[in-house]
């Protein structure tokens, strides 16, 4: 069972929320908060395990609240406005929806708060050792923006490098599954460089634009 608070200074906001997490028996609405402010002194100890929080509040934003957290339980915001994801995936939200939340997508976010519940923060790998030439490399996943395929080898596409490296994209999509997903048959993305996404397109925080495949068009949707 997970104990989740909702913290949001719109009353529509809740019950929304409240009537999508009616067919997910697992979760257990232990509190609701009309202002960050208010749910200051619950979060600041331990026994929540999930926050559904909004943005825009008065006295103390969603993402200054997150801030003052020594320890934040898993957080997936709720918000009108899509130009706070980046901040907010920053601070390791687990999801951001925007408003009006739809049952299916509200599914796909509480599926990943399981996935992390059963795979702790801690014990996620921040890094992949990968073989370069002859020697085995260590790469820390924050600093590669995107993977990309290349027959027998990948090429991991940094700041200011790329690297090819020997292995596959199949591979590398499921064991970094938490960190990157796959938005085209050649292309797995860091989920945190991702500053805009249309149609056609995921623009990064170096600038770069990878392709989206077509048959990949609506789980990109999920990256803003």
């Amino acid at each position: 069972m997970i104990r989740a608070i909702i913290v949001d200074d719109e009353p529509l906001a809740h019950q929304v929320l409240l009537h999508h997490l009616t067919a997910h028996s697992n979760i257990n609405v232990v509190g609701q908060y009309y202002s960050a402010k208010d749910a200051l002194c619950v979060l600041a100890k331990p026994g929540i395990d999930l926050v559904f929080l909004d943005i825009n509040m008065p006295e103390l934003t969603g993402l200054e609240l997150l801030k003052a957290l020594a320890n934040p339980p898993q957080v997936i915001i709720n918000s009108a406005y899509q130009e706070y994801a980046l901040a907010g995936f920053d601070l390791n939200v687990t999801d951001y929806l925007l408003k009006p939340v739809s049952a299916p997508r509200l599914k796909q976010a509480l599926n990943k708060v399981c996935q992390r519940a059963a795979q702790p923060l801690d014990q996620q790998p921040q890094c992949i050792t990968l073989k370069v030439d002859r020697e085995k490399r260590k790469f820390a996943l924050d600093t590669i923006e995107y993977i990309e395929a290349y027959g027998n080898y990948v090429k991991l596409h940094q700041a200011q490098s790329t690297t090819l490296a020997t292995a596959t994209l199949k591979q590398l999509s499921e064991q970094l599954a938490d960190t990157f997903i796959q938005i085209h048959k050649s292309y797995l993305i860091n989920k945190n460089k991702v500053t805009a996404v249309n149609h056609e397109n995921v623009e990064l925080t170096t600038g770069a634009i990878v392709k989206i495949g077509k048959s990949y068009k609506e789980l990109s949707r999920t990256l803003l």
